[in-house]
């Protein structure tokens, strides 16, 4: 803690993503004068341990919010849709990591290495991407910039970590019952609310959130919805399949697209991708490097490697995006939103 800094507050401080939000601004020196711990009633009370020193987490409630500065919000949209405005109102800048406001075209959807100035249109809150949306749009960035881009379709390998810790818990409780040949009960995959759960160990689950009525999941939709946003295309072609995987972190993508630049190569691609910020480039198939979710775990970098021009489409091309969805995907997005906003002079301590 230190004078010149921001009160800071973390709204789900005690979950997943609140635990690493909390790692990051440690990991970061973030300047902070005062933090505060917010979570549920049944959560409040617990003591958290921030840079040698224990904070008593405290229920989130509007009046938590007086003096704030800056609020990291991660403990559910209908949370989010209750407290945001609420905290806004009482002039903290809020930074949702839920999916509560992310369409609402008067909120900023962000990654800073894509589009930081959106930043300055913000009305006291601004949206942290869906974590697979965020890789995706961090490695096609540098690409759209230098060849244009006209269509997207990705396929999702996601890890259970993005459906939080008891899904994580749950793919290791079946893993160990069906490596002993124990009975087990799914209960929370793909969708905990949903009327059927399936087993993810040993398995791949083509549902990640409940069905639309076009057939394509809310996960789907949303990176479809916030891709063309956050780059300010609603004219781009994009599909999604998400998939849910028995790996515990790391969301891994295969990406197909085309750009507008005709007669490139995969080595062109590679170029742009060596120099662009938050990204790093792991692809020599000869010696069989290439992005894994086992290697990006604590990493804050978006992995991509794989990339090859398609033997049909001459502007088209294929790449695998990997990264920690726990920290690029959700806690360090947020954070990196909170030190692009002091970078440009967009908030200031009270």
């Amino acid at each position: 803690m230190n004078n010149k800094g921001f009160h800071v507050a973390v709204v789900g401080a005690t979950g997943a993503v609140g635990q690493q939000m909390l790692k990051t601004l440690e990991k970061r020196d973030f300047p902070i004068s005062q933090l505060t711990l917010l979570s549920s009633a049944r959560s409040a009370g617990k003591a958290i341990s921030f840079k040698g020193n224990e904070v008593i987490v405290q229920e989130a409630k509007p009046e938590s919010f007086d003096g704030v500065d800056i609020a990291l919000f991660s403990a559910g949209g209908s949370v989010s849709k209750t407290l945001a405005p609420e905290a806004a109102e009482r002039g903290a800048i809020v930074i949702d990591n839920t999916s509560a406001f992310r369409m609402d075209p008067s909120v900023p959807l962000v990654v800073p290495e894509v589009n930081k100035e959106d930043l300055r249109e913000h009305r006291g809150i601004i949206a942290n991407p869906n974590c697979s949306t965020i890789q995706m749009v961090a490695a096609l960035e540098p690409l759209r910039r230098a060849f244009g881009l006209k269509k997207i379709i990705v396929s999702t390998y996601q890890a259970v970590s993005g459906a939080g810790a008891k899904a994580v818990e749950e793919l290791n409780e079946q893993t160990k019952a069906i490596i002993n040949g124990e009975n087990y009960e799914p209960g929370i995959l793909p969708v905990g609310s949903g009327k059927k759960h399936y087993q993810i160990a040993f398995n791949a689950i083509p549902q990640i959130d409940k069905f639309e009525e076009n057939g394509y999941t809310f996960e789907e939709m949303k990176m479809i919805n916030e891709t063309k946003k956050i780059m300010h295309m609603p004219q781009l072609h994009v599909a999604a399949t998400c998939v849910r995987l028995p790996v515990a972190t790391g969301h891994s993508e295969s990406v197909y697209f085309e750009v507008e630049k005709q007669g490139l190569n995969a080595s062109d691609i590679q170029e742009q991708l060596k120099e662009a910020p938050g990204i790093v480039l792991e692809d020599n198939p000869s010696e069989q490097v290439y992005p894994m979710p086992a290697n990006c775990v604590g990493k804050n970098d978006v992995f991509v490697g794989r990339i090859r021009k398609d033997l049909d489409e001459d502007a088209g091309f294929h790449m695998w995006v990997v990264s920690d969805n726990l920290l690029k995907g959700a806690a360090w997005n947020s954070v990196q939103i909170a030190e692009t906003l002091i970078e440009m002079g967009l908030v200031q301590a009270k």
